[in-house]
This record gives C-alpha cells, structure tokens and sequence, in this order.
C-alpha cells in the first residue's frame, strides 16, 4: 500500500491557484508599499549563528533552526553533548525574522544606502513553532522599515503605508494597537521588577492573551520577577481598561505612566485621524530589540494579530559599533492572506485553447502566440472524453474562458470564447 507522501510538518505546498493568489496579494502590498517611496531588497535565507542568538529576538531565538558546520567529527559531537551546548555545532542558522538581517544588511552596505533608508522585505522567514491553525514553521513576512529617522516622522510613515496596504487589500475592521516600551518599564518598574528581570517580565507580559491575567501573575511570581501576584493581577485589570485620556487634566495621570511617550503617542494618533487606533498599555511585542514605540494590528475576528513592529534603536549600533536610529512594521502574510477578497481588477484575462490532436503544432503556437502579444495568458489543453472535468479543473486554476481550436482554425480571430464558471 502506497504511502500517503506530505511536505515537512509546519510546512505547506501551494497549488498552482492558491500560488496565484498570493503573488496577486503580495503584488498589491509590493505596490503600496513602493508607492510610499520604499526600496525593496533581498538578504541570504541564513545567517551567522552568533548574529541570531544575540540576544535580540526574544523567545524566537529559542525557535531557530540550526544549520551544523561541515565535517564535524565525533570529538566536537561528543564535547558539544558533554557541555549540553548542540549550538556549538552549527555556524549558520535559518533567519527566524527580517529585522536581524537587515541590521546586517544595513551594517555590510551602508555607503551605498541613503542617509534614510527605507526599505521593503517580502521573504519567508522559518520557526521551529508546534504547528497549529495559523501558526506555520515556514512562512512569509511583509516588512517595511526606516533606518535613520529618528523623529515621529518615520512611525507616522509606517503607520500611513501600513493603513493603505490593508485598505488596498480590502481588509475592514482592522484596529492598530499603540505601546511604549517606556511605558512597560514604568509599569515594571511600578510593580517592583528587579531590572535584571525586565526583559524576562516583559516576555511573560507579552503572554497575556495567551494564559490571561492569573496566568502572567502567576509566572511573573515563579520567575522571582514579583512577590505577591495580587499588585499584577490588579494592576492588569487596570491596564486592560486604560486609552486616551489618562493625562486630561481632569484626574492626575497614573504613576506609571510616562508622560513623554504618551504624548508622543497621542500626537502620532492625532496626525492620522482617519485611521482606527488605540492606546494600549499591556502590548508588549516579544522581540527584545523594540526601544520605544511598538504597534500591533488587531482584528475583532481573531485572538492573534495580524501584523506589527516598533522602533529599535539599538540594534544596528550592534554591528557598527555607532547608534542609528530605526523603526519598522510587518505584516504576517500567512494571517492575513486567507481573510481576503481580492479583486481581479488588474489581472489579465485567461484563456484556454481546447484543441483536436489533428491541430498542427505550429498552428496552435502561432494562434498562441498572437494571444500572449494581445496581454491574455494562454493556455493549452487537449481535447478529453471528460470534458466537463476538464472545464472544472480550469475554472478552479483561474482561467475566464475557453475556445475550441480544430483543423479548420486559421488564427486568433476565428476563435469563439465561452466563458467558464456561468
């Protein structure tokens, strides 16, 4: 018995409709984002391991796939297994996001760039994630960034393209959640936190969607982060509740509040009127590299979000041994692709030429070939018993309508169309 043969667990096969799906969505968010004056650029699927796990990526450099070094011997497996260090045996590593690279990049090429450098970066990225609905260990990130803009400018330019690329994609309902990280350390810093604990705090915060209010109470009590869980899971009932008038001057502004970022918050709320956003002080964003603004697309049909990013001033000050100021945001394809109603409006029409084996081979070429210079993709398909079947299985690859070509064919303008799916 035959057995039944799958791609790698986590991972997926597109057929060839559901691919043409994607690079028409993916086209539409290339489209946008160029139009808001972004470049886009391409990076190697792995990097150096050192440069994955150095600190930056949070839980996700624990969800990074390890690529061995060559030759290794039975010397260094067996020294590896005696420290309990398997990372010492790999040299390279699957990128687990497109930020680390393009602090990389950024770093190898930075005389070429511009002194603001906004970049586009539609690449798979890969997790050793448990496989799960939504959740895959391969799949594609839409990222755009700012490197060099230190200002609110550069949020606002993210936030603006980010708005028009779901708009663009006919996604409703969408909300941008806004954060701080000055905030999270005040309400850290509120509630005790040694600062050799924050980053790990921070983590747990970051589960509260996850494992709720109880939950990160109780974790932040296990990794000795707090005392008493009873300050957090009141605090967080608070927190859950707050938006954007905790500094009106009506009533005093809480203690945790920091009073510069929020301002900065409300003013980059304020500058896009238009656009749905909240103020959100529990959103964290796992990624360790985040230094003050952080956002998050939410949508009311789902408990995950659907994209997000911050800024990260820190990280390309890693590789170039100087500061730079840096901010991006990221939309999670693979959750967002399935909620969409492309329109077709844009995409060329398709054919199929349904021809008898007696059709010259030259003749169907030329009768094709005049189709594909007119801007219609042409397709070929030979004449079959199961001729509904055959019609049906276009239909289901996208294709508009179908003429028959026999003998008597002379070229394209003898062709009668019938379209598929009525």
């Amino acid at each position: 018995m035959a057995q039944t043969v799958t791609p790698p667990r986590g991972m997926r096969d597109f057929l060839p409709a559901e691919k043409a799906r994607r690079e028409h969505a993916l086209g539409v968010i290339r489209g946008v984002y160029a139009a808001h004056g972004f470049d886009e650029i391409e990076t190697p699927v792995m990097e150096d391991s050192s440069r994955l796990h150095a600190g930056l990526g949070g839980d996700n450099e624990k969800l990074a796939f390890a690529v061995m070094k060559r030759g290794l011997g039975e010397a260094e497996l067996s020294a590896a297994a005696a420290a309990g260090d398997p990372l010492s045996l790999a040299d390279l590593g699957l990128r687990y996001d497109l930020t680390v690279p393009l602090a990389r990049f950024y770093a190898t090429h930075r005389a070429a760039l511009p002194p603001v450098f906004r970049s586009i970066q539609i690449a798979p990225v890969w997790r050793a994630e448990r496989p799960q609905k939504g959740r895959y260990r391969q799949f594609v990130q839409c990222d755009i960034d700012i490197i060099g803009d230190a200002t609110p400018l550069a949020e606002l330019e993210l936030l603006t393209a980010t708005v028009a690329t779901l708009d663009a994609l006919g996604l409703a309902g969408c909300t941008i959640r806004l954060n701080d990280r000055r905030i999270l350390a005040g309400i850290l810093a509120a509630w005790g936190v040694p600062a050799e604990l924050r980053e790990r705090a921070l983590i747990t915060v970051d589960k509260l969607d996850k494992i709720g209010v109880d939950g990160v109470a109780a974790e932040l009590v296990e990794t000795g982060a707090v005392a008493s869980p009873d300050v957090v899971v009141e605090a967080l009932h608070g927190l859950t509740a707050a938006d954007w008038h905790l500094h009106d001057g009506v009533v005093p502004p809480p203690a945790w509040l920091d009073l510069d970022a929020y301002a900065e918050l409300r003013a980059l709320r304020e500058a896009l009127p238009g656009a749905a956003i909240e103020f959100d002080p529990t959103l964290v964003r796992g990624m360790g590299y985040y230094t003050g603004t952080i956002f998050e697309i939410a949508h009311p049909e789902f408990g995950y979000s659907l994209g997000g990013g911050g800024r990260y001033d820190g990280m390309i000050g890693r590789f170039l041994g100087q500061e730079v100021p840096a901010c991006g945001f990221s939309i999670g394809f693979e959750r967002i692709v399935d909620l969409l109603e492309l329109r077709d409006a844009g995409r060329p029409r398709a054919v199929v030429l349904v021809h008898d084996g007696a059709v010259p081979a030259e003749r169907l070429l030329a009768i094709k070939r005049e189709l594909v210079a007119s801007g219609v993709r042409v397709r070929l398909e030979r004449r079959v018993k199961n001729f509904r079947a055959l019609l049906d299985r276009v239909t289901a690859d996208g294709f508009d309508a179908f003429a028959s070509v026999t003998a008597e064919t002379a070229d394209a303008s003898a062709l009668e169309f019938r379209e598929l799916g009525e």
